[in-house]
């Protein structure tokens, strides 16, 4: 037979020397086969150029291999990088995905859980811009879903990073680098992943001694630049005295950075700076920005896996994964 003709999986059964059922398998990475085989078949299939009717595979099995994926922010880098991550760990299982941004918006994040289900996805990895989405979404859509960095207390898997330490790690490196009073600029909403960086930031402060004060909290309306610069203008103005500042995400650094350079304020001289991310504009801007890195290659990952254990093998276990943090030192922090 031509290589260049295609194959049908009875085909590519006959010619690897095994039975259609174990084609089947390996296709759908599912099942067992040994190493040798899986390499005959997948040799055969690239070289036959072969390709399956996805629609009556659909019809048969009543899955249409795609998966949705919900962010509030398409444009933030360290959610892009997770939805890389899921596309290809899903692509492992020859899975296609549904990306839908939300903006933040609460009503388009209802209407794209609403798009995903006319699409048939099979399941959802969802990064929720709310706290109550799990009420709405957990239990009585029919699919599952994976929530990652926003925990939902209703849901039953979620991978997060452990924020609460982050928090903590950042809170530190300030107070070791000789801080007194540090400022922390966090989300107003009741979102775990900021409820857990504040609890990091608490839980330092307690350990030196120190007690929270409520002067130098600065609960933002929207997680950006120009409102952190703006929390940052206002305390300046207002009086309070601060010589550390602990920005939720790396955005935020870089505007307390922007609004301490228009008040003539020397970083790390005067005032140092720990951002949370560990996102590209942290290490080129000047001064460079410490921060804590989250690991968004392993909490994609680990979302698809989880999802595709349901999907696929039908593990409905509780499942909950929290992926380590670190420090990253830069210039924002040093003693000189």
């Amino acid at each position: 037979m031509n290589i260049k003709e295609k194959l049908s999986i009875k085909d590519i059964a006959r010619k690897a020397g095994v039975s259609i059922a174990t084609v089947s398998r390996v296709l759908n990475k599912n099942g067992r086969y040994s190493q040798e085989t899986e390499e005959k078949i997948l040799k055969i299939i690239e070289e036959s150029g072969y390709r399956r009717n996805v629609n009556a595979k659909s019809l048969r099995t009543k899955k249409t291999q795609t998966l949705g994926v919900i962010v509030p922010d398409i444009t933030n880098e360290f959610f892009a990088k997770i939805i890389q991550s899921v596309e290809r760990n899903a692509m492992k299982y020859d899975y296609s995905v549904f990306v839908c941004n939300t903006d933040e918006d609460e009503a388009r994040e209802q209407m794209q859980v609403k798009n995903l289900l006319e699409k048939f996805v099979d399941g959802i990895i969802y990064i929720s811009g709310k706290t109550n989405s799990g009420e709405e979404v957990e239990g009585n859509i029919g699919i599952p879903v994976v929530y990652i960095d926003r925990y939902i207390s209703a849901s039953k898997m979620y991978v997060q990073s452990d924020n609460k330490e982050g928090g903590y790690l950042a809170t530190k490196e300030l107070l070791d680098a000789g801080c007194e009073n540090i400022m922390i600029i966090k989300d107003f909403r009741q979102i775990s992943s900021i409820i857990s960086r504040y609890d990091g930031y608490k839980r330092a402060l307690k350990e030196a001694g120190k007690s929270v004060d409520e002067n130098l909290i600065y609960n933002v309306d929207h997680v950006n630049y120009e409102e952190a610069k703006k929390g940052v203008l206002e305390k300046i103005k207002s009086g309070i005295k601060f010589d550390g500042i602990f920005a939720t995400n790396d955005w935020m650094a870089l505007g307390a950075i922007s609004a301490l350079r228009e008040k003539k304020i020397r970083i790390p001289e005067d005032v140092k700076i720990v951002g949370f991310d560990n996102m590209s504009i942290s290490e080129i801007t000047s001064p460079s920005i410490t921060t804590i890195h989250q690991d968004s290659e392993k909490l994609g990952e680990y979302a698809t896996e989880i999802l595709m254990g349901i999907i696929l093998k039908d593990e409905a276990e509780v499942k909950s994964i929290s992926v380590p943090v670190k420090l990253i030192r830069r210039k924002s922090t040093e003693n000189k």
